[in-house]
């Protein structure tokens, strides 16, 4: 993280922080996100690190957390072919 931080002049960590139902990553897992975009590590296995990705941008932009929630019923789950539903919740902050 240190050597990634030298190197830009932006960048942002985003960390599991809670987890319920059916999730691809534990909770601790993180994603370090560079200013121009890079990233290394994983908070799901690819399903919503898009958004964590813009946000992380946002984040480094305004110097602001955020806190994002992500999930599915166990109903909308079954319709969309998955055995059970779940949330996770990603924590964002800026580095300096």
């Amino acid at each position: 993280v240190n050597k990634v931080a030298e190197n830009n002049s932006g960048v942002a960590i985003a960390t599991v922080i809670s987890t319920w139902g059916s999730s691809p990553r534990p909770v601790g897992s993180y994603m370090i996100i560079e200013e121009n975009g890079k990233f290394f590590g994983s908070v799901s296995g690819g399903c919503i690190e898009g958004e964590v990705i813009e946000n992380a941008l946002k984040s480094m932009k305004d110097k602001k957390p955020r806190k994002l929630e992500f999930g599915v019923t166990n109903d909308k789950a079954w319709e969309v072919g998955l055995a059970c539903g779940g949330n996770i919740t990603v924590y964002v902050e800026c580095l300096e």
